[in-house]
């Protein structure tokens, strides 16, 4: 088995192992469902945080309102009525105006907050200094493992429009946010190394050779994320004769015979 180390520009994201004899095609499709997969549960786990701080998402309708804003547009949030945590609510406000305050009990609080510990730990990037290859499974466990415990502490469920439930149910958008800048989809998820793009036509082996011994470095990167655009090359700057002649004021002289 060849072993990737996968990395996003310099920074290391996982390890992952496939057989020289992998076609490219199916090797990026699994690199990029594996990357997106991770920052899926990284968003995951950083809602339920504010979850265990703040309870459950306000209805967008009342979001950043003040008390008495709510008051005088008559709102009410009627799954916040519903999505009561086991054991009962605390209130903590939210300063920011996401969510309605009512936050689970301290131990109720501490599942949150454990599941969330292990999560991370199952998509840890410390797993490429231990030599430890990460897998789809093993994340979505880390996924089951959060969907659990946000059952033990709501098994009613969340509202339709927290982005915990969103996530859960593949239905959240991310149009607009730091995080969409950060997905990769798998079609315009590219592969390379050693400074060549490893074409989706063609087997790993074609590239890295019959070792299954071998370990190569692989970033992934969108289509045409680098070196996206050459027409640059063309453009008056880039011709170096046409930048002498601007500075001997010499620009666009034609000469004729007399």
């Amino acid at each position: 088995m060849v072993l990737l180390h996968v990395k996003r520009g310099d920074e290391s994201q996982f390890l992952l192992q496939a057989p020289g004899s992998t076609e490219l095609e199916e090797l990026t499709v699994q690199v990029a469902r594996v990357y997106n997969a991770r920052l899926k549960v990284q968003r995951v786990c950083s809602e339920m945080e504010e979850l265990a701080e703040h309870g459950v998402f306000l209805p967008p309708n009342m979001q950043g309102l003040t008390d008495d804003q709510i008051e005088d547009l008559k709102l009410k949030d009627e799954w916040g009525e519903k999505c009561v945590p086991s054991g009962g609510s605390v209130f903590k406000k939210d300063d920011i105006g996401r969510r309605n305050g009512q936050a689970p009990n301290e131990k109720m609080k501490q599942v949150l907050k454990k599941t969330i510990e292990e999560a991370k730990a199952i998509i840890s990037k410390k797993h490429v200094e231990a030599n430890v290859c990460v897998t789809m499974e093993m994340v979505k466990d880390a996924l089951d493992q959060l969907r659990g415990a946000v059952m033990i502490v709501y098994p009613m469920g969340l509202p339709p429009y927290d982005p915990i439930r969103m996530e859960f149910e593949n239905k959240e958008d991310l149009s607009g946010s730091q995080a969409a800048l950060s997905v990769i989809t798998e079609s315009e998820a590219q592969l390379w190394w050693a400074a060549k793009e490893l074409r989706r036509t063609k087997k790993l082996s074609d590239y890295v050779g019959k070792n299954e011994k071998t370990k190569i470095i692989v970033k992934i990167q969108r289509k045409l994320e680098e070196n996206d655009d050459d027409s640059c090359l063309n453009s008056p700057w880039a011709d170096n004769t046409a930048l002498k002649r601007h500075f001997h004021g010499v620009k666009d002289i034609k000469w004729r015979p007399r």
